[in-house]
């Protein structure tokens, strides 16, 4: 069996296809790049029983950290211009309390230890064609009693930890993701 194929026609959806990756591409760079950028903002988390957040009680405090949205807690500026959020009330004990937004993880695993659990995964940005800016993937710490810190991954081909974008305050965490 031989098949034939109208070049004219494979040419045309080639240019096609191009085309739409370039726009996609272009569309995807946003700003202009120059400065290191957290997640965006997310929409407010849709109230829960009582006027509480998902994952929340009414006085802030996380009950659940893996149900806790983004836009939860209050946005903070930290180092080297990183924006990040901090969710949940702190112990006054907490090892987080000395953390700043903007770390890399080798900061923080100076500070606050080992954590109990940890993992990562991509995000939605991994995904877009001839996107290299950062947030591509996210790496996650869980400590048993602390919380949880999230941090936003390098751009092409940087899988080290990232710097620290979420800090999730919990003192009931169970450790494991």
């Amino acid at each position: 069996m031989r098949i034939r194929i109208n070049s004219s026609a494979a040419l045309c959806a080639a240019t096609v296809a191009l085309a739409l990756l370039a726009v996609a591409g272009c569309a995807s760079r946003g700003g202009s790049g120059a400065s290191p950028s957290a997640a965006p903002a997310a929409a407010p988390a849709a109230p829960a029983r009582g006027g509480a957040k998902a994952g929340m009680d009414a006085q802030g405090n996380v009950i659940d950290s893996s149900k806790v949205e983004a836009g939860s807690g209050r946005t903070v500026k930290g180092l080297n211009g990183y924006e990040g959020e901090i969710t949940g009330n702190p112990a006054r004990n907490s090892r987080f309390n000395r953390l700043q937004i903007g770390m890399s993880a080798r900061q923080v695993t100076d500070i606050a230890g080992q954590p109990t659990d940890q993992g990562a995964y991509v995000t939605g940005k991994a995904f877009i064609p001839f996107y290299f800016g950062g947030d591509r993937h996210r790496y996650e710490m869980t400590y048993k009693g602390q919380g949880r810190l999230v941090f936003a991954g390098g751009g092409m081909g940087d899988y080290s930890g990232g710097n620290l974008i979420w800090i999730i305050h919990n003192p009931n965490e169970s450790g494991y993701r």
